[in-house]
């Protein structure tokens, strides 16, 4: 595996460290924790994808369900 930060042309995702394994797997963990609510409510704190794309979408689908949980106060 790489990261893909240590490449000056890999795509990145903002508060996520994106990880490309050998096989051309993408993976982004989140560079901060979540808060605990979030995380609660079921949030991932890391994902994968077969793509660049994907990955990215799968990073937004948790950012989006963090920012609700955290809105909403959910337990």
């Amino acid at each position: 595996m790489h990261d893909g930060k240590s490449e000056t042309t890999a795509p990145a995702i903002p508060g996520w460290r994106l990880i490309v394994s050998d096989t051309g797997r993408y993976w982004a963990i989140r560079n901060r924790a979540f808060p605990r609510v979030a995380l609660r409510a079921g949030v991932e704190p890391a994902v994968d994808a077969d793509t660049f794309e994907e990955v990215q979408a799968a990073v937004a689908v948790q950012e989006e369900k963090a920012r609700t949980a955290v809105e909403g106060g959910a337990l």
